[in-house]
Order: C-alpha cells, then structure tokens, then sequence
C-alpha cells in the first residue's frame, strides 16, 4: 500500500539577517516554491511598517524543483533608528491569506516573544566570532551556545552584538559524515535540486554518483587510475593521512553543487530534516561501525539546530570562507593549483563549492559587488529549471571559471572603526621560483589594496580567516614539514610562511598613516588565544591585537596541544634568543592568559564562540570565550593577572 508524501513546507531554511545598515536589509531564505513575500518591520515605539517584496526588492532563484533561493534586498524610503529593538516577520501568502514566522518556524522565536527582532548597531561596539563548524565533532555547538546567551539579553539593545562573524568553514565540503552524505543524498532526491554532468570521473553524472558503490567513504576510487588522478587523490581526497592539525574524512568529499547546496540546508535549518529519512547504506564492517559513531553525533547536532537558526535569524551575520567551505589546503601552494585546476574533476568540485558559496554565503555580505555572478548564476539555474532539472555543462564549466579567477570576495564595513574582512584563500603571494612553497596569504595588490582601506582611520578590525600572529612552535614545525617539502602534511599557512608577504604586512603596521589601534580577529585553528601586539623601538607606535576564537564546533587534538602549549612557553619564552630567528622579531607579543585555565597555559581549548567588546577608540576592553560547557572564559590583560 503506498502512502502519500506529505507536502513540502514553504519555507526550508531561513530567514539568515546578513547585512542590516539603518537603509538597507540584506535577508536569505530558501523556499519550496516562489513565494509572496510582505515584510513587516516595527521599532520600539514606532507605529508598524508593511514593505511589499516584489520583484525589485527579492531575487528568486532556483537550485532545484522545489528549491528556491530568496535574495532579499529591501532599500527603506525612512531609514531605521539605530541602537533599537525592531521586531520583524515575513509574512507568506498562499490560498489561505497570510502567515507569518510564528506560525511557519515557531522554533525562530525567544520564548513567548510574538516577533524575532535585530538591532542596528551605531558602531561595531561589540562583536561574536569564530569559525570551523563541523557536525560531527563530537561536541555542543557553539551558535546553540550563543543563542541561549542572547536570549538572556534579547531585551536589551545595548547588549546585542554589532555582527556575528564567521569567520571561515562555515561548512565543512571535504569533511563529511556518511550519515551526513546519505542525509544530503535524502534532500537532493525530495526536493528535486539539479543534475549535472561529470568530466574526468569514472561516473558520468551527479544520479551515477549518488548510486555508484563508492560513494560512501570510498570517493577517491571515482578518479581515474592515471598519473593525473593519482595527483588529485592526494590533493583532495589525503587529508586523512595527516597526523596533525586536520582531521579529515576527504574519502566523502561533496562533488556536486546539489550536494554543497544541500549541506547549507542541513547545517542552516532543522526544516529539512524533517523531510528525509536516513536509511544506512551498503557498508563494510568498518564503515558501519564508523556510520553508527557519526549517527549518534549528527542526532545531537540536529537537535540543536532550533537554537542555530533562532540565532541567525536575530543576529546580522557576515561570513568569509576558509579552505573547508571549499576542500583542505585550498590554494595553499602554486603545485597544488597547477594540479587541481588543470583536471575537469577538481575543478568541477571546486567551481561547486564557491558556487555555493555565492549564494549561500558571498551574496549577503555585499550584494552590489557580486551582483554580475549572481545575475549570471541566476540565468544558469533558471536554464536548469527549463532543461528538465539539469544544469548545461557548458554554461556551468564557464560560470565556475569566472568564479575560480574573480577577485572581490573581500568587503568593508564602514564606521569609526571600519571592519575590513580579507580573503585569505585566493588573492595569494605565489611561490614562483619554488611552487612547492607555501604562497602567502594574500598578495602585492591586495595588501596595498588593504592599507589604502585603512588610511587615516583611528582604528580598525581586520578579519583574517587565519591567524596574523599565531603559535610559533606550530608555525615553526610547519616550516621544518615546508623545508622537507611537505607542506600539505601540517596545512603549512601562515602570514609568517611567505617572506614577501610577512614583510609588507609588517611594513603596512609600520606606515604612520594607517591606524594607531588594530585588532585582527580569527579562526581556523580550533583553538583560542589573545595576545597583545607593539611595536619595538616604537612608544608611539600602533596598538596591535591578535584575537582567535576556533572553533564553533571543532577542538584540537587536548593532549598533543597542552604539549604545544608548554613548549612554546618554554622555547619562546620573552628572553629566548629563538625568538629573534622569527620574522616577528620586530614585535614585542604579550599573551594573555585565559583566567580558567591552569597556571601558565594560553591557548584555549573548547566548542565556542568569541566575544570582544571595544571602547570608543576602538580597542577591545573585554575579551571572552563563551564555552559550550557552559561558562565563559574571561583573557585580561596580564597586567591584571
């Protein structure tokens, strides 16, 4: 007896706030259908307004048969007051008349609150970061944490934070869980999202892929047994043979765009959820054992999505990527470019990745300057949707390599102190006379392009997906792993590791006219520190701090760090004449030391998410760690120590 499938929900993941200034709002939603949109926004005090979302202000855009993007983008006549509480609901109109989000994602509400709300910050007075989210970490999540943080002050305007900043793998597309994968497979089948043809794999298209036998945990046997895809299998799919600073399960890298694009919506919303059932697959006794494990901690992460989305949907949010939004060790050397870029495969896996990423994530952070990809991206899914659900190669193959070669996924943020967000991972300092070098993390004209941004500010927040100033006894067992020609073993990326670009980057601190106070905020290395940063030879030279919060949802091997952590105190100590071997020797670094932690440790380890407050001048007055384990992790000043 065959039953009927229960209808699709109108809303599947959203609404994200990304964007919000007093004149414009910036919304992401994904939808089953093309939906009429009205948004109602009412600051405290303020009679109600009822905004009409038509075709100037939403950009729908389909990924699938019952898969549509909403890119909303509403420019206000009236601006917003800022420092306000503003409650907000999109109403959805069908058959029935209107709904709004207490009925259509109840689960995005505070309490017995009516409306989710936002504030608009007058300053970027106080800011949550971190990075590297990935579901089956076998720990909380840190955006679960913060919600429950917020809703404690969800009353209060002052105490919202400015922005959520994620700061890089927001998604994890080379790290993926079998259940995960068969979760993804579940979604693209009940909602329809697009086909593609493959070139260079050993499967012919994206249905071939998703049934052939080595789809789970064995992707790499998809490449060719040529010299070609023996040289791929180790860029994309040999993360899992590092010994340390990656763990990785690169054996189910995500292929398609339908697969990348399903991940957001599982790792965005518990709506999709809800459609699939997740039935195990063929599996060796190894894998099954492996499945089970992942199982268990995928059922705990989706139970925290409510609190994740609720988050999201109160908070604006800016995102850039790291490696993991795309695979392991992205650009990390000129070799693995040259490599990766030339097959049809990677570059097809590739191309996906910052296709989704586009519209999951690049869009929302400044949709005027990604307006020609997305208006090009848009034509291509709309040719899908005519086709029959499948994406043209052709048309596909040259999207994605405009994507791979643009330059202009960096942004700024106006205000006293601007908030300038780099893009670490493709305006790179190549090694040119030995590509097997580690490349610097951003290149001549990007750093030239980042003091231009920064002259004559007073201050300013850079957002370096890795670390400026990170540990230097992990930075220097990378350059011994990049001297023996191994860089991919350790993710050998740091500022330090490409002379050219520690140099200027150095020099640009220098410049009398770039600002007085910097405060660089991170992620990437599932750990947490804060160091203060001067000049030497310099009393009145710039201010500098470095503040890493990783990650989210991810932790550092505990033992092999608390090693790490007591070496570096001991062969780099203020004294140490190693310290004089590093680029850094120009700098005078104070660390300071988290106030849970035992005597002399520095670096955090822990599921969370950061918390920085900033004074008028725009230094950073209150450092914190909000520990899913619930306390918080205070790093003063060791003058207050």
């Amino acid at each position: 007896m065959s039953h009927a499938v229960p209808p699709l929900p109108d809303v599947l993941a959203g609404p994200l706030l990304r964007r919000l200034t007093p004149g414009r709002l910036i919304l992401w939603l994904v939808a089953s259908r093309c939906l009429e949109l009205t948004l109602m926004l009412q600051p405290a005090g303020q009679p109600p307004r009822r905004l009409s979302l038509g075709e100037e202000r939403v950009q729908r855009i389909p990924v699938g048969e019952h898969a549509w993007l909403h890119l909303i983008d509403v420019a206000l006549a009236t601006p917003l007051p800022a420092g306000t509480l503003i409650d907000y609901d999109l109403k959805v109109r069908d058959e029935a008349g209107e709904r709004g989000i207490a009925e259509w994602a109840p689960h995005l509400l505070h309490g017995k609150a009516s409306y989710p709300n936002f504030v608009i910050a007058e300053r970027h007075h106080r800011l949550l970061h971190g990075s590297c989210r990935k579901p089956h970490h076998d720990g909380p999540d840190g955006l679960a944490h913060a919600d429950a943080w917020l809703a404690e002050r969800r009353q209060e305007p002052q105490e919202r934070p400015a922005w959520l900043l994620l700061t890089g793998d927001q998604v994890y597309a080379d790290d993926v869980a079998g259940p995960m994968l068969v979760a993804i497979h579940a979604l693209i089948a009940r909602l329809g999202l697009f086909d593609e043809t493959l070139e260079g794999a050993t499967v012919a298209d994206s249905p071939a892929l998703y049934r052939d036998e080595a789809t789970y945990y064995r992707r790499e046997a998809l490449l060719p047994d040529t010299p070609s895809g023996a040289a791929l299998r180790e860029r994309l799919f040999g993360g899992v043979r590092k010994p340390i600073f990656t763990t990785a399960n690169a054996h189910n890298h995500l292929v398609t765009f339908a697969e990348v694009v399903a991940m957001y919506l599982l790792v965005w919303s518990p709506v999709p959820w809800r459609l699939i059932e997740i039935s195990p697959p063929a599996l060796n006794n190894d894998s099954q054992e492996t499945f089970a494990t992942e199982r268990a901690i995928i059922e705990r992460f989706v139970a925290e999505l409510p609190a994740c989305a609720r988050l999201l949907a109160h908070l604006p949010t800016l995102m850039i990527f790291d490696d993991h939004d795309v695979t392991d060790d992205w650009n990390l050397t000129a070799d693995w470019e040259r490599i990766a870029y030339e097959h049809p495969f990677s570059r097809r896996i590739l191309g996906n990745a910052l296709l989704a990423y586009l519209l999951c994530q690049g869009w929302g952070n400044d949709p005027d300057r990604v307006a020609e990809l997305t208006a090009r991206s848009a034509a291509l899914m709309e040719q899908a949707r005519r086709q029959g659900g499948w994406l043209p190669a052709r048309e596909q193959d040259a999207l994605l390599q405009q994507l791979l070669r643009f330059q202009g996924w960096e942004y700024r943020v106006p205000g006293p102190s601007p908030l300038v967000v780099l893009d670490t991972r493709t305006r790179r300092w190549r090694s040119e006379r030995r590509p097997s070098r580690p490349s610097g993390l951003l290149d001549w004209e990007a750093l030239i392009e980042l003091q231009e941004a920064m002259l004559d500010a007073p201050a300013v927040i850079i957002v370096s997906p890795t670390p400026m100033f990170g540990v230097k006894l992990i930075e220097a067992i990378q350059r011994v792993f990049t001297l023996a020609g191994k860089p991919l073993v350790v993710d050998a990326e740091n500022w330090m590791a490409h002379p050219g670009a520690a140099n200027v980057m150095l020099n640009i601190f220098r410049h009398s006219r770039t600002p007085g106070n910097y405060v660089i905020l991170s992620g990437d290395v599932h750990y947490s520190f804060a160091y203060d940063i001067e000049l030497r030879y310099r009393e009145q030279g710039p201010r500098l701090w470095q503040i890493t919060s990783s990650g989210i949802k991810n932790a550092f091997p505990p033992t092999l760090l608390d090693w790490f952590d007591r070496l570096n105190r001991w062969l780099y100590a203020p004294r140490s004449p190693l310290n004089w071997l590093t680029k850094r020797r120009r700098l005078v670094i104070h660390p300071r030391d988290p106030d849970r932690a035992k005597a002399g440790e520095r670096l955090w380890n822990g599921c969370g998410i950061g918390l920085v407050d900033f004074d008028e001048a725009g230094r950073p007055c209150d450092i914190r760690h909000l520990d899913t384990r619930g306390f918080e992790v205070g790093f003063p000043p060791a003058r207050e120590r």
